[in-house]
Parts: C-alpha cells; structure tokens; sequence
C-alpha cells in the first residue's frame, strides 16, 4: 500500500466542503493499494455548450484525484500536495451518464509526484480521456510563507 495512513472513501467524502470538486459532482468511490477512483456526473454542470462532456472537467475530475492521491501519500501534519503540471488528452465524446476516473502513480519521490489518471465512460468502459498530473509536495508552512510575501500596490 502506498498511501500514508489508512484512509477510507468515508472520510475522503467528508473533506469535501464547498470546492469544486463538489459543485460538479464529484464522488470518491474506491481506494485501492495502489489507486484511487472517482465518478462525476456528465450533466449541465460538466458539459459544454454543445451538449458533450467539457475537457476542462475532465482535467477536473483528473487534478482533483491526482492531488488527493498525492496528499494521501504524505503525512499531512507536515506537507502538501499542490498541482503543477496537468495534461489531457481527450479522445472520444459523452453526451450524458457518468464517467469513471482511476488514477495511479507513474513516480512518487519525495518533492515531487507523477499520477496517472485514465476516465472511462461508465455505461460502456470505453475510454473518454487519460491524463498526466505533475505534483510537487511542499512544507506545510509554504504556502502562507508566499501569502505573505505578496505586495499589492
């Protein structure tokens, strides 16, 4: 098992307040020893004007288990997974249903991480898009460090 501690799909539901994630539907549905999947409805929150599944909620769906994925490999008390480099290739089209994400690491090192995501259609299987996420892991202390550098003028 790769991950950190033994985590549930339980309690990555509870962390899910109003994000994204969230408002379009997102729903963890399985943690594996070496994987984590995710659904999300294609409906009017998650198509574009021409009634198919937008690609930028499939990099979504894709960044949001990568990242999740990344976080759950470290101790969280220490750093954090932030998305640096997210890559989509989107090769056929979904009207409607839900789709499937799995995602799995290419590379887990310890500043940064490589994930794979693969999102299928749900009623068929056929693959919709697969996707590469680049994840540096930082200091916990980070990221308010550059808040607070920032000078607005």
């Amino acid at each position: 098992m790769i991950w950190f501690k033994d985590y549930c799909v339980d309690y990555l539901e509870g962390l899910r307040n109003a994000n994204m994630g969230t408002h379009i539907g997102i729903e963890f549905t399985d943690i594996g020893p070496d994987h984590l999947s995710a659904r999300m409805p294609v409906d009017y929150r998650t198509t574009q004007p021409f009634g198919i599944l937008h690609g930028g909620a499939s990099c979504v769906l894709a960044e949001t288990l990568g990242s999740v994925a990344a976080w759950m490999t470290i101790d969280p008390d220490k750093e954090r997974a932030v998305g640096l480099d997210i890559n989509a290739n989107h090769i056929r089209a979904v009207t409607q249903g839900f789709v499937i994400g799995r995602c799995t690491p290419l590379h887990i090192g310890r500043r940064t991480q490589v994930w794979s995501i693969d999102i299928t259609e749900e009623a068929t299987g056929k693959r919709v898009c697969i996707a590469r996420l680049t994840v540096a892991i930082i200091e916990q202390g980070t990221l308010s460090a550059q808040k607070e550098k920032v000078v607005v003028k």
